[in-house]
């Protein structure tokens, strides 16, 4: 068991049922009535963020978080498939566990499985990957990279703007969390 006293970022508790990551804390003492902890907490199981206000010395339990590498397999319908890369288990997870990052999953990717109490909670993607563009159209000439932008299908049917003149089959790296074109991938 911990108080409030114990927070700071990143630490996890287990609140209502439910398994939540601390964002952010203050420890508030007002002139007039007792003191409190005012925090922000990440649900990890939906990914949903809350606020919610704790009495200062309230204690909860804390939730032992645990992260092991795995690497993508492959997927069916909403069914993601992981190795466990520590004892090469395959382990099914649901798309909602992985969240709008699963379509840039490729083949053979490493990721992190956020497990508690051997239940995966999520799966963090690594935060930039290179892709092959394998559907775009054509650059106009004098295309400049402080022109405009133009769809391009990536190798996992991701879809994401890219500068007009990157052309089909370049390599180009991608932020996963936002989907944001970076650069072009170094040969």
């Amino acid at each position: 068991m911990i108080d409030t006293s114990d927070f700071r970022n990143g630490l996890s508790i287990i609140q209502d049922g439910q398994v939540f990551q601390i964002v952010s804390f203050q420890h508030v003492k007002p002139g007039k009535g007792p003191a409190f902890v005012r925090t922000k907490l990440r649900n990890l199981i939906t990914g949903a963020n809350i606020d919610k206000t704790f009495r200062a010395g309230e204690k909860m339990e804390q939730a032992i978080i645990n992260k092991r590498p795995a690497s993508f397999l492959y997927h069916r319908d909403d069914e993601y498939t992981f190795m466990d890369l520590e004892d090469y288990d395959q382990i099914t997870v649901p798309k909602a566990a992985i969240g709008p990052q699963a379509i840039f999953l490729k083949d053979n990717t490493e990721v992190q499985l956020i497990t508690h109490d051997g239940d995966v909670l999520s799966v963090e993607v690594p935060m930039h990957m290179e892709f092959t563009v394998t559907q775009t159209d054509p650059g106009l000439r004098g295309d400049t990279a402080s022109g405009g932008a133009k769809p391009a299908t990536l190798e996992t049917g991701a879809v994401v703007n890219v500068p007009l003149f990157i052309e089909e089959g370049e390599q180009i790296r991608v932020d996963t969390r936002t989907g944001v074109y970076l650069e072009r991938a170094k040969s």
